[in-house]
């Protein structure tokens, strides 16, 4: 799945980084909704066993 805001790396090991330097990654409704949606999407991989937020 692609996320406007976010850059996702798959593996064992998952990467969710928040993707806004215009904005100093702030948060609005649209990146939690990614973030949830990349987090649902990554916890249903049986092959991840962890996911780490950066931004």
């Amino acid at each position: 799945m692609s996320y406007a805001n976010l850059i996702v790396e798959k593996g064992r090991i998952a990467t969710v980084t928040i993707n806004r330097p215009k904005v100093l990654n702030a948060l609005n409704k649209d990146t939690l909704a990614e973030i949830k949606a990349a987090f649902d999407d990554l916890a249903a991989d049986p092959e991840v066993k962890v996911i780490i937020l950066t931004g």
